[in-house]
């Protein structure tokens, strides 16, 4: 059931960045300085940086399940608490420094930062679920 699990909130943290980035695609790709063509989208259409994205859900949605577990988080409601806190306060400042040292604008960091703390809040919210 583990593995379960730590897949099921790994799909749910991937399709909510995909809600997250596509209502937010102007304002991102413009922080984020991302070449478009003339039609406005983005002029790289590699699926690298999906798969990477794909690979990093299981990675931390595994971290998180194995943390829950060691910490007797069990419960949807302190899940979704503890991933609310894992996000707002590990991995948003991460991306802030990250983003402050290359120079990108604030606006990037908001918008990277919003979608790692309310992702890992549904992903909590899915691992307290199993």
């Amino acid at each position: 059931m583990g593995f379960l699990s730590i897949i099921v909130a790994a799909i749910a943290g991937f399709a909510f960045g995909a809600v997250w980035y596509m209502s937010l695609a102007k304002p991102w790709v413009e922080a984020a300085g991302i070449k478009t063509g003339a039609d406005g989208k983005p002029e790289n259409n590699s699926m690298t940086p999906f798969l990477m994205a794909a690979a990093a859900m299981v990675i931390v949605a595994g971290m998180m399940r194995h943390t829950f577990a060691a910490s007797g988080i069990d419960t949807a409601m302190s899940g979704l608490v503890a991933g609310l806190g894992i996000g707002l306060f590990f991995i948003s400042p991460w991306i802030m420094i990250n983003n402050g040292y290359g120079d990108r604008p604030f606006k990037l960091t908001l918008i990277d930062g919003g979608y790692a703390t309310f992702g890992c809040a549904l992903m909590g919210f899915v691992l307290g679920l199993f």
